[in-house]
């Protein structure tokens, strides 16, 4: 978030700034400079930008380090904050960007088949997320496949159920990610796959899971239930 992001938000919200320092905890000369980017944006700032005013969750920082991973229970509390029916009915504290928390999940070892689930569920709800952001990082993690196959999958469930201008998107994002796409074999953060499961997974695969040397057997079909 930068301080014109910030100025964006208050004016959007019809507040002074003064009104806006107020609900922050801040002096209005302080709100000031940051707006001018005289000032950064704290993370502390930042956190509390976050909760004062009505921002989409897309709108959350998304550069900084303030969200720690905290496993199984962070993804789906995460999720379940941002709307995942499965996982509703979880409390969160944690106000986490999508795209943000979709990085942190496809760079996990090891992900919770239900998580692993739903993570096709948050480009189909935030189409509008950071997505430069997002494949810019994943490529610095070598993580392009298994975002290219997520992305492949929620535009799956997207033609299935007639939305085909969002699975048309959904499929751009995936094929922009061609020419990195990486020669080594990978999963789909599932890292502790035996080597029974790996030799099975690479003959019953989806077509479009081989394309992107994935190991998964998880295909669109399979999602209806999670949507």
């Amino acid at each position: 978030m930068t301080g014109e992001d910030l100025k964006s938000v208050r004016t959007a919200s019809n507040w002074t700034q003064s009104e806006a320092a107020f609900r922050l905890g801040v002096t209005q000369a302080y709100l000031s400079m940051v707006e001018r980017g005289s000032r950064p944006v704290s993370n502390a700032l930042a956190s509390k930008v976050v909760r004062v005013f009505p921002l989409p969750a897309t709108a959350r920082p998304i550069k900084h380090r303030a969200v720690r991973r905290g496993g199984e229970e962070f993804f789906k509390r995460a999720l379940g904050e941002l709307g995942y029916p499965g996982f509703a009915y979880l409390e969160s504290q944690q106000l986490v960007n999508p795209a943000k928390l979709l990085l942190l999940a496809l760079d996990s070892e090891d992900l919770d088949a239900r998580v692993t689930e739903a993570l096709p569920w948050l480009p189909m709800h935030f189409p509008d997320m950071n997505w430069g952001w997002l494949t810019s990082e994943s490529k610095s993690r070598d993580r392009q496949n298994r975002l290219a196959y997520v992305a492949l999958l929620a535009s799956d469930v997207a033609q299935k159920r007639g939305e085909f201008e969002l699975a048309e998107k959904l499929r751009f994002h995936a094929a922009s990610l061609e020419r990195s796409r990486l020669a080594n074999e990978d999963t789909l953060a599932h890292s502790s796959l035996s080597e029974a499961e790996r030799k099975w997974l690479r003959t019953h695969r989806p077509p479009s899971a081989a394309h992107w040397n994935l190991l998964t057997d998880l295909k669109a079909e399979d999602l209806q239930h999670v949507f």
